[in-house]
């Protein structure tokens, strides 16, 4: 299924078929390990199951690029061990396949060390063709030229899930969603992280400065199919 134009969707990324560039967001390495220094105790199976998932992704494409939107990293001051050791794996082995940027996210205060041992640029935002693609905890300067150019914004830092109810339960299942910012068409992008599911935008407020009302964006659930559940306004409906 295409977003935009010559963009498909491929498990929770982005893929621009024409230029071979695979957008992915949010993975939050080191999350596990935060939340164990809270006291919150989960087995550490982040990293593995990324692997996995990144590994079925290249048996379907072959990507030239792949851009990192935001928050490869979880911690905000510091680089914890976790980090350094899987960010690190991490990128060794994307760098077998293709050329690795990262756009920079709320939580990359401190990227710079962990990017200058692979050589890998840090950016705040990456165009492609009539695409702006940056992480979307900000937006843009009003007179960035690319900003006022462009035709599509793909954002991610939302980590937007819908969650369905059946009987006093709710599960919750990562989304896509597809609206306007303005003129422009805007992409939302679900994380990478396998860990948490993620903001429902059935029922939490949201946290972009671009998503003010959503209420027009269609919702597209992303796993093994893609399922086009229609606009946030006719879910909540149906919801009543």
């Amino acid at each position: 299924m295409d977003l935009l134009k010559g963009v498909e969707i491929v498990d929770l990324c982005l893929y621009f078929k024409k230029e071979k560039i695979l957008v992915l967001g949010d993975v939050h390495i080191g999350l596990e390990e935060a939340m164990n220094k809270q006291g919150i105790f989960i087995p550490r199976f982040q990293f593995k199951e990324v692997m996995e998932r990144l590994n079925k992704i290249f048996s379907k494409i072959k990507p030239a690029l792949i851009i990192f939107n935001g928050d490869i990293k979880h911690e905000f001051g510091t680089i914890s061990d976790a980090e350094w050791l899987d960010t690190l794996r991490l990128l060794d082995y994307l760098l077998e396949f293709s050329k690795v940027v990262m756009v920079k996210g709320n939580h990359d205060t401190i990227l710079g060390p962990i990017a200058k041992k692979r050589g890998v640029e840090i950016k705040d935002y990456c165009v492609v063709g009539d695409t702006y693609i940056c992480h979307g905890h900000r937006i843009p300067d009003k007179n960035d030229a690319d900003f006022k150019k462009a035709k599509n914004l793909v954002i991610g830092h939302e980590h937007p899930t819908v969650g369905l109810k059946d009987g006093p339960r709710v599960e919750l299942y990562k989304c896509f969603l597809k609206g306007k910012y303005g003129s422009k068409n805007l992409i939302v992008m679900p994380s990478f992280n396998l860990v948490t599911e993620g903001t429902d935008i059935l029922q939490e407020n949201l946290l972009s400065p671009f998503l003010s009302d959503i209420s027009d964006f269609e919702v597209i659930v992303a796993g093994d199919k893609l399922y086009e559940f229609g606009s946030v306004r006719s879910l909540l409906r149906k919801l009543k």
